[in-house]
């Protein structure tokens, strides 16, 4: 029988038990960092030419090519060493990610596709994202916002889809920050301690999506993981990324995040970036020191080989098709001006280094398209929207406006000034234009002859009344951002000190509603604020959550508010009433600042997790959002699949490969006599024949297992065998279908979710395991189909190290959020299994 639809009483009921068993587990070693085989589907190809490749390289070649050249030594933000004797340049290497919310996976993919379009068009090679660390633990975590959401299948497919996209116009893509990057504040040396089934169901989930779709690089983030450095932690890297999930890709470090020589290489680290960081005598803890370590026998010839391999591999991967063509890097991240240095930190070799190619085709339109979807309806009392020709209208708030001396007048827009269309730090990008509220709107109001008010300062309250007051429609503009923690605005070092509005917002919209009776409430924000005034409020008519929606944000709006587009979007996380009502907290102030420690305590109860666990109502739900239809849900129906029943990953892989013959004598491995040095630039020769020991800093090679080094055949873990882990958890147990039908007047597009429940005190009510778009017609019927797969019905077992299917009870629920539930039943057992209770 089917449970209860009472969500809260339910989750009240096991508040008290739920709990996370963390801390201090001691981890499987990650030793020997595995070897990629390019074995994994869709890698065989790329690994043979990156064989073909490599084997023609020396040492020093192949360490340059794993090196950084240094902060700002190049033209690109990261740029590896170059192999000249093959004509082939060091890797070109830029930001960003920037995330934006919203529940269609082929815009999810067209987004990818006009991002990798761009990048390839500037002669990129690696595109810096998506992101799904952060994840979201903490709703005021600064970078949150470059991300999808807290939940981890939604981030998930939004990884896929977006890394597919980006892949398929010849750019490699980079999943980051790996792992546990959940805030910005003691970002660089915060050890982060976390349960073993914590990781595996929130964080590494979306990172064994991005595997399997493919991805060709991942980047190491600056926090320490159960004790030692992400860049150096042999247990998420060896273990958990490469062996587990089978990651046939680089690793590169985030920029600085590299500690040490040995340790990096050992831990599986491929790329040093930027490559530079480290004390003489080489300035990097790779470069000449990886040539020393290797020569030394230090760092195995194997390992160096596999970094270069995985590398090259990954260029190989997505340099197929029509993309076989490597464009000439035609910018500088560096300028603006045309001409100037091609090694900026040396102030040398001025040249043309912005050739303006202009890359953008008719993405515009994609964006506004994507702006408009994205943007979720939060409130929509008496039909206030869509307007229809209002009378007058004013628009109140800064947020509407242009921001003065233009859209890129603040460096990484790290100010507050005028609209939010980004949040700010090494994610952002240039805008070409920004279309604001206020433009749009008053060109629809000079369209409908609808008399226009812009009031544009935030603290004048009475002049926002009185504004107000005379409108038979009054829209009133409120933000808050975030971003990275070398940027501090108004006190905010990158994470938000609280989840208010910016800049007197939430006492703007107070003003605003208490002389307009038909207010309507636009919020360009990083992600929850506390609102629940404006939800209860009875002046406020409407509320639109728009995010941050890019360049064409005005007149994305203005075809949501005018009905030109049906709201589709639907929240990608929970908005409380209270900080407190998250339950995991952001540390602001660590006990001793001087080794700052976390403990994820909470486990897999996060955001609406939480909310239902704790019983806690918050103002709107994680997958909320109106439509200017309504819809009706109908026949709910389960189908198990034959799909035999999974074995784990067994056997062993073959013996770590070396390719080429290299010289190993000292002597060869000099700065070649007559070779004029860039200064400073990341070299990977030798500074002298008598260097045959690793320099770097760092525990030298006694401090590590023989294991470290060990090239021989090793086991497959349980969990492993694939990409994304062991094939079979991606085998579909059940095709469940729901009928839904357009129960209103116009066409709307509606996203149906599935939820399921694990079963057993240790699980949430329920967790998403799918979703879909759903475009209809006024009375129009379709079914929906969701596919759950072996990974989406298991716990993981930290006892037998992997996935396992619970002899609990679960349920399934097919709803337009993670508490409005429309359809709900018990889930049969698989094949060969019996429930035995909740």
């Amino acid at each position: 029988m089917a449970p209860s639809l009472a969500r809260l009483s339910l989750a009240a009921a096991l508040a008290a038990t739920a709990t996370s068993s963390v801390v201090n587990t001691p981890f499987p070693a990650g030793y020997p960092s595995p070897w990629g085989s390019g074995g994994a589907e869709g890698w065989e190809d790329a690994y043979a030419k990156a064989k073909d490749f490599v084997n023609q390289l020396t040492l020093v070649e192949k360490v340059n090519l794993t090196t950084g050249t240094g902060w700002e030594a190049d033209v690109c933000v990261g740029m590896t060493g170059s192999v000249p004797r093959l004509g082939f340049r060091g890797f070109c290497l830029q930001d960003g990610p920037l995330g934006i919310r919203y529940s269609d996976r082929d815009l999810m993919r067209r987004r990818g596709q006009a991002m990798g379009e761009e990048f390839r068009g500037k002669g990129i090679d690696v595109q810096l994202g998506p992101v799904a660390g952060p994840l979201g633990r903490v709703p005021q975590g600064g970078r949150n916002w470059e991300g999808f959401s807290p939940d981890p299948y939604l981030t998930g497919v939004a990884m896929a889809e977006t890394i597919q996209g980006i892949q398929s116009r010849g750019v490699i893509a980079c999943a980051k920050h790996y792992i546990l990057n959940e805030q910005e504040h003691y970002r660089g040396n915060v050890n982060v301690k976390i349960d073993d089934r914590t990781m595996h169901e929130l964080y590494l989930w979306p990172f064994a999506d991005a595997v399997r779709a493919g991805v060709g690089s991942v980047m190491c983030s600056y926090n320490k993981v159960n004790g030692e450095f992400a860049c150096e932690n042999e247990w998420s890297n060896n273990y958990l990324l490469k062996n587990e999930l089978n990651f046939q890709g680089f690793v590169m470090s985030d920029w600085g995040a590299q500690k040490t020589t040995l340790s990096s290489a050992l831990g599986g680290l491929d790329m040093a970036m930027p490559g530079d960081g480290a004390g003489p005598p080489y300035g990097s803890f790779w470069g000449g020191a990886l040539t020393e370590a290797v020569l030394g026998g230090q760092v195995p010839e194997w390992r160096l080989d596999d970094m270069v391999i995985r590398i090259m591999a990954a260029y190989f991967k997505v340099h197929t098709g029509n993309y076989t063509y490597r464009p000439d890097i035609n910018f500088s991240a560096w300028t603006k001006q045309a001409t100037g240095p091609l090694h900026p930190l040396s102030n040398s070799t001025f040249t043309v280094v912005n050739e303006f190619v202009n890359v953008q085709a008719d993405h515009g339109d994609l964006i506004r398209e994507i702006g408009a979807k994205s943007i979720v309806l939060l409130k929509n009392e008496n039909h206030a929207l869509p307007l229809n020709k209002p009378k007058s209208m004013a628009v109140i708030g800064e947020d509407a406006q242009d921001i003065p001396g233009g859209p890129n007048a603040c460096a990484e827009r790290g100010c507050v000034k005028g609209t939010l269309a980004m949040g700010y730090g090494s994610g952002t990008a240039e805008f070409p234009y920004l279309i604001s509220p206020a433009t749009a709107l008053q060109l629809q109001a000079s369209a409908d002859k609808t008399a226009f008010n812009n009031t544009s300062s935030n603290w004048d309250l009475g002049a926002a009344r009185a504004a107000a007051s005379k409108a038979s429609v009054a829209i009133v503009f409120a933000m808050a951002t975030s971003g990275e923690n070398f940027i501090i605005i108004d006190g905010n070092a990158g994470d938000r000190n609280n989840l208010t509005l910016w800049n007197g917002g939430d006492d703007l919209i107070k003003a605003v509603a208490s002389v307009n009776p038909n207010t309507i409430v636009v919020l360009h924000t990083v992600g929850p604020v506390i609102i629940d005034y404006a939800q209860e409020h009875p002046n406020i008519t409407a509320i639109i959550w728009a995010g941050l929606p890019g360049q064409e944000s005005g007149n994305a709006l203005v075809d949501v508010l005018y009905g030109k587009v049906n709201p589709q979007g639907r929240s990608p996380f929970t908005w409380g009433k209270s900080v407190a009502d998250y339950g995991a907290q952001l540390m602001f102030k660590a006990p001793n600042p001087a080794v700052p420690e976390q403990t994820f305590d909470e486990g897999i109860f996060i955001d609406y997790r939480y909310f239902d666990k704790a019983a806690v109502e918050p103002t709107y739900w994680f997958g909320f959002g109106l439509s200017y239809t309504s819809f009706d849900y109908v026949d709910l129906k389960i189908a198990v699949s034959n799909a035999s029943s999974s074995s784990a990953a067994s056997g062993l892989t073959a013996p770590a490969p070396t390719y080429g013959t290299v010289n190993k004598s000292a002597a060869a491995n000099l700065l070649p006599a007559g070779f004029q040095k860039i200064r400073p630039y990341v070299y990977p020769w030798l500074n002298d024949s008598s260097a045959t020991a690793a320099t770097g800093t760092g525990p030298n090679i006694s401090s590590f297992p023989a294991a470290a080094r060990n090239g021989s055949a090793q086991p497959v873990l349980p969990a492993g065998g694939g990409a994304g882990g062991n094939p079979g958890l991606y085998d579909v147990l059940y095709m469940i279908s729901a009928t839904i039908k357009n129960t209103g007047e116009v066409a709307g597009t509606e996203i149906p979710q599935l939820y399921v429940q694990l079963g057993g005190e240790e699980n949430p009510f329920g967790v998403l395991r799918g979703f879909d778009e759903i475009v209809l017609a006024p009375g129009e019927v379709k079914t929906v189909t969701f596919e759950l797969t072996r990974r989406d019905v298991s716990n993981w077992n930290s006892t037998s190290g992997n996935w396992e299917i619970s002899t609990k009870e679960k349920f399934v629920f097919v709803g337009s959020s993670a508490a409005l539930i429309r359809l709900n039943s018990t889930l049969p057992a698989p094949a060969g299994m019996t429930w035995q209770g909740q």
